[in-house]
């Protein structure tokens, strides 16, 4: 009856135990990808949550650590294969009293993964995890199963050799291993119509560049002060919306033919020009503040009027000229993304290109042209409409200093390292919000200013704004910011060291542990997180041949918004990192970079007869001509012959995406 009654005991305690396990975790699981082809690999993902007070072991241990790590157990089939061992994504590490050691773990989530190759389209991958998990609390641990499938995952065709991964065919159906142009021809098989909406697009997105912007109320004010009948007003209108899509596409097409293409990457990142839009922005800024007035020259007005009164269109034709001078320096990299077609012999597609671009350029300047009268419903002016102007001032001096700061990092002046870039944009938000709030006043701001929710709601985030950017000045990565901040340097200036706070770091070795030279411009560029590679190309390339591993090609540049953000957000993930680090030689080719290289290291391009002398303009050339790109971001996988190993990759903040891209090139570089 005694070993009757502890059996009952028993089994309630281990029903209370299973119960507790699945309390405690709870499991999903997803495929990268879900689309697959036999003989592709797959990532098969391991979401696990925990509940609070409870961690979960993960796989790798100690061999003092008795814990149960966790492990996936698969039923055997015929349908897939392993490819490596089932692994935890970047987990923890603490000291567990319950076993005396440091353990590997997981607190509220955690993530494991397996990488399997699919042998059959009938797929069937199903099977049972087992770990166990710990409380903080009660030092209770419980051990646990759990089971899953991956039926989410679709698989097409029979054999690997029906589609290889990436790879291009011929017309007879063919493998074709490594020829670049068919690569760009997969890469390019869009239909006009398709590159047209993608040009339209890029028109949209410049339309919020801070030097299109203004132009918008310029536009309204020119055709609300002539008096027109109803049916001339809409006709200059629309003379207008073409004169700037006419002017774009043959100011473009003859700027890019005369000059070359790197023209647009010259004005986005030249010293001139963007000291030139630094110090317009400061007079707009200070205007904005009310110290004085932006008037154009009588005569100049009186000569547009002169215009406008022998017919009206020479008067619409010149805004029209004037919108598309100011934005074409602002908007070039934009730009240059189409134009790069006219240098390849087509005629038909860079002039649709530029027809989308200027389109949609042209669209919101024609409607407010089209319907003067909207801007007579809105509000009298007052001194709201000053308190407007002057946090458009405010704005304005934070743009303008990004302007400085990307001629700054082109030229490596070290001006406006990230911490000071930082402490200025601390500054300017701190003092809008102490404006908005009432402390600070400009000229022209009434003496009752009134607490409207909307101002201090303003107020609140303009405040929340400088919180926000203050842990930048102890190393914080303000991910929200990447792009638009100056990256991350070893040799940037630092608060905390010029107050005594902390010592200077040592600036680490970009060079690979095994590579016994110089690494060329590494004295003045840097990789992101600590990665080691290499910035020049035929220094890379040889690395790469010597060491038998694919060659990563990063074509950037300083001034580039979206090449920081895919560092921040994309090559900071773990995933990425490993095989960044373990799979691949790295070159980092900046194609802005302004430093003068060695009178016996220039050469003329083939490409458009220019003498080559910066780091930039050489890496530029080299992507134009031999990858037949200009955009940047821009990712290039290489084999040791110079041959590609998959369609290059552009601009793209899927962490998945990347993964797949670079799993796939490295697949493709061992069967070669």
């Amino acid at each position: 009856m005694r070993k009757l009654l502890f059996a009952l005991i028993a089994l309630a305690f281990a029903c209370q135990l299973q119960a507790q396990v699945k309390v405690t975790t709870s499991w999903t699981f997803d495929a990268l990808p879900k689309d697959v082809q036999v003989g592709d690999e797959v990532e098969l993902i391991f979401n696990v949550s925990v509940i609070k007070d409870w961690y979960i072991y993960a796989v790798e241990q100690k061999e003092s650590v008795m814990a149960v790590p966790a492990s996936a157990l698969f039923e055997e089939n015929d349908s897939f294969e392993l490819v490596g061992d089932f692994y935890a994504v970047d987990p923890k590490s603490k000291y567990d009293d319950i076993w005396g050691d440091t353990v590997s773990y997981f607190g509220r989530s955690g993530q494991f993964r397996q990488t399997i190759k699919v042998l059959s389209k009938n797929l069937n991958i199903a099977g049972e995890l087992e770990f166990q998990t710990c409380s903080d609390v009660t030092g209770l641990c419980i051990l646990g199963t759990e089971d899953f499938d991956f039926k989410m995952i679709t698989v097409r065709g029979e054999s690997p050799d029906e589609n290889p991964v990436d790879t291009p065919a011929d017309k007879s159906g063919d493998k074709v291993a490594g020829n670049y142009d068919q690569l760009l021809e997969a890469d390019q098989g869009e239909s006009l119509w398709g590159f047209f909406f993608a040009a339209f697009l890029f028109g949209l997105a410049a339309l919020l560049t801070p030097c299109v912007f203004p132009m918008i109320p310029m536009t309204v004010a020119f055709f609300t002060n002539n008096s027109q009948s109803k049916s001339q007003a809409k006709f200059k209108a629309l003379f207008y919306g073409v004169s700037i899509i006419l002017i774009y596409i043959l100011i473009g097409l003859l700027f890019t033919s005369l000059f070359g293409v790197g023209i647009a990457n010259d004005l986005a990142t030249g010293a001139v020009a963007n000291i030139i839009f630094f110090t317009v922005f400061v007079i707009f800024a200070i205007s904005f503040f009310g110290y004085f007035e932006i008037n154009l020259p009588t005569g100049f007005v009186n000569k547009m009027d002169r215009k406008a009164d022998k017919g009206g269109l020479l008067g619409v034709f010149f805004m029209a000229f004037t919108l598309v001078l100011v934005s074409f320096s602002c908007t070039g990299p934009i730009v240059g993304t189409v134009l790069i077609q006219s240098f390849q012999g087509e005629v038909i597609k860079p002039v649709v290109g530029m027809l989308g671009f200027s389109s949609a350029f042209a669209i919101p300047f024609t409607l407010f042209a089209f319907f003067p009268g909207m801007m007579k419903e809105l509000p009298k002016s007052g001194g709201w409409l000053n308190t407007v102007k002057v946090v458009l001032g405010f704005i304005e001096l934070g743009l303008g200093f990004k302007f400085l700061s990307v001629a700054d990092q082109a030229y490596h002046w070290g001006i406006l390292d990230r911490e000071i870039f930082i402490a200025i944009w601390f500054v300017l938000a701190f003092l809008l919000g102490l404006y908005l709030f009432g402390i600070i006043r400009f000229p022209h701001d009434s003496k009752q200013r009134s607490k409207h929710p909307l101002r201090m709601a303003l107020a609140v985030g303009a405040i929340a704004f400088s919180v926000y950017l203050f842990p930048g000045f102890s190393g914080g990565e303000l991910k929200a910011l990447a792009g638009y901040l100056p990256p991350v340097k070893q040799t940037d200036f630092s608060f905390q060291v010029a107050l005594g706070m902390k010592e200077p770091p040592e600036r680490s070795a970009v060079a690979p542990d095994d590579f016994d030279g110089i690494v060329k411009h590494a004295d003045f560029l840097e990789l992101p997180h600590d990665l080691k590679g290499f910035f020049d190309y035929e220094q890379a390339l040889e690395y790469a041949k010597e060491v038998n591993k694919p060659l990563f090609i990063d074509f950037t540049g300083h001034g580039c918004v979206n090449c920081r953000k895919m560092e921040q957000y994309v090559w900071s993930d773990p995933l990425v990192l490993q095989r960044l680090r373990n799979d691949y030689v790295i070159v980092a080719l900046y194609v802005d970079d302004k430093t003068e290289l060695p009178e016996s290291e220039w050469y003329t391009s083939p490409f458009d007869n220019k003498v080559k002398k910066t780091v930039g303009k050489q890496n530029f050339d080299l992507q134009i001509r031999k990858f037949n790109g200009n955009a940047q971001p821009y990712y290039v996988l290489l084999d040791n012959e110079e041959q590609p190993l998959i369609q290059p990759k552009a601009y793209d903040p899927s962490i998945d995406n990347f993964v797949m891209f670079l799993d796939k090139a490295k697949a493709e570089f061992e069967k070669r």
